[in-house]
């Protein structure tokens, strides 16, 4: 069948999947909420099973399961794997009750488009695709539980699953919201650290005679820090800090954490020996430093692999009428990342279109959802 009939079905789609996007969002599911986030899954879940699509899980005790959802898993060709995540990042109530609201042309409220509006837009394709009659291949659905958090809470579990299950996929398309006319095919890594800086306390009016004041140390360390400043490289946010008990007392303890930004796996080795190297460096006699890696994602790497799936990709949306997309790098992290390093070619940012992620701000285009669907309808009868 063409594309172009399948577009009219995806269109015919629009209002039941606009409730089930304003549904999915309506269920308040932060990273370490597990209770919000495994009721995401099961609202999938009873769609899948009755589709009877094939079901499977990752279950975990303190992050969210993963749910996998595989349409015609006996099919002979390798599988095509979506993927989106269900967690979000603000506390449960944020958003008020309901959650979610919508006007003529945007929904509003917590995940809209980071990421439940890609999750919504996969199973709307695969809906599509599914009674249209395709079965020529498998059409995997991965929905991650603890992306927010850089799979931290699951010690990295949920997305090692994901990529053994995708490893041999043809392609990982990861449905993180996107900006118009372009398709992310690198990004940057996230490392974030907290250093722990111990001084010895005396009374204020010693302070030029004996102490070791903490914060001072502490300083010096986050002015080193904060000359990583290469916006196509490595990059370091010095974010929150705290140290000190009472005015007149010399400081014996500060703590403050960083949150690094970098292009390549060589950046991120070279970031972790000079972390190190930069907690045993005094500054202040007496003082000295313990150092935490508190969260980890790896980068995405510009890849041939990457670069030429997207150019498959845009050879598709080229021959059905849509937009061709421009490669790019973004600076913020994903699963794509994972994936890619896992050796699976894979492209990101092709969920829905929106903005205000991680604010109250947050905030998605209705019709970029049925935009989202034919693009992956196009991939899976095209590629």
């Amino acid at each position: 069948m063409p594309c172009v009939e399948l577009f009219s079905k995806v269109d015919a789609l629009k209002e039941k999947y606009f409730k089930v996007w304003e549904d999915v969002c309506n269920i308040e599911s932060p990273t370490k909420y597990k209770e919000g986030v495994d009721a995401v899954g099961q609202y999938f879940v009873r769609m899948a099973e009755e589709k009877g699509f094939k079901v499977e899980y990752f279950r975990h005790d303190v992050s969210g399961d993963v749910v996998c959802i595989t349409m015609n898993p006996d099919a002979p060709l390798p599988p095509l794997a979506f993927s989106a995540h269900m967690d979000t990042v603000h506390p449960v109530g944020m958003f008020g009750t309901p959650a979610v609201h919508k006007d003529e042309e945007k929904i509003y409220g917590p995940g809209v488009a980071d990421c439940k509006g890609g999750l919504v837009a996969a199973f709307m394709a695969m809906d599509v695709l599914q009674d249209a009659g395709f079965t020529k291949r498998p059409i995997m659905f991965l929905l991650q539980s603890d992306e927010e958090g850089s799979s931290m809470g699951s010690n990295k579990a949920t997305i090692s699953y994901m990529c053994e299950k995708a490893k041999d996929s043809i392609g990982f398309i990861n449905l993180e919201g996107y900006t118009p006319d372009y398709i992310t095919i690198a990004r940057k890594g996230i490392l974030s650290y907290r250093f722990d800086v111990t001084g010895q306390e005396t009374h204020s009016s010693r302070c030029a005679v004996e102490g070791a004041n903490a914060i001072i140390d502490a300083a010096h360390k986050m002015l080193e820090l904060d000359k990583l400043k290469d916006d196509a490289g490595i990059t370091c946010n010095c974010a929150l800090v705290s140290g000190g008990t009472v005015v007149n007392t010399v400081a014996g303890h500060c703590s403050f954490s960083v949150n690094f930004r970098y292009a390549t796996q060589e950046q991120q080795a070279w970031i972790e020996n000079y972390v190190k190297e930069l907690a045993a460096t005094v500054h202040v006699p007496g003082c000295s430093c313990t150092v935490e890696k508190i969260t980890m994602r790896a980068s995405m790497e510009w890849t041939e692999k990457n670069e030429n799936l997207a150019n498959e990709l845009n050879r598709i949306f080229e021959e059905n009428g849509l937009p061709v997309l421009t490669p790019r790098q973004v600076k913020g992290g994903a699963d794509a990342a994972d994936t890619t390093v896992y050796g699976i070619p894979s492209v990101d940012s092709l969920g829905v279109c929106g903005g205000g992620g991680h604010s109250i701000r947050e905030f998605a285009w209705l019709e970029s959802l049925p935009k989202a669907a034919k693009r992956l309808v196009a991939i899976a009868m095209g590629m």
